[in-house]
């Protein structure tokens, strides 16, 4: 994965730096393997957009969307188009789903990387 251009590794390096209360939340549920083993990234650059949490082995995106959502769908169409072109699955949850009931958000979260198959940094897949 070639990186990402000034622009964008800024702007994520700011989100990162000035995430929500529910990414924030579900990082510290997220970060340091402590889901089924996944490593994840957060505002992690793919293509032209910021990925809010990335496991790149098993190649899912999890969006995290706000009250600014519901108004501005176009941006997340595009993104949500296409990721799944890059070999990502994409799971979003609204941040109250994620303040409210975080353990359901999590089981949604392990059944997904529990289903997808783990990959090689270079694409091959990798046998169980």
């Amino acid at each position: 994965m070639k990186a990402p251009p000034r622009l964008l590794r800024d702007r994520a390096r700011d989100l990162r730096a000035n995430q929500t209360d529910a990414k924030r939340i579900l990082w510290t549920r997220l970060r340091d393997r402590t889901l089924v083993g996944a490593k994840f990234r957060r505002q992690q650059p793919i293509g032209p957009f910021v990925a809010d949490f990335c496991c790149m082995e098993r190649g899912l995106v999890i969006e995290i969307d706000g009250g600014q959502h519901a108004t501005d769908i176009t941006a997340d169409e595009q993104r949500t188009a296409f990721l799944p072109g890059e070999g990502y699955r994409v799971l979003r949850f609204w941040n109250n789903d994620v303040m409210k009931d975080i353990h359901a958000v999590l089981q949604v979260i392990q059944q997904a990387l529990e289903e997808a198959p783990r990959w090689y940094r270079d694409g091959r897949k990798k046998v169980r």
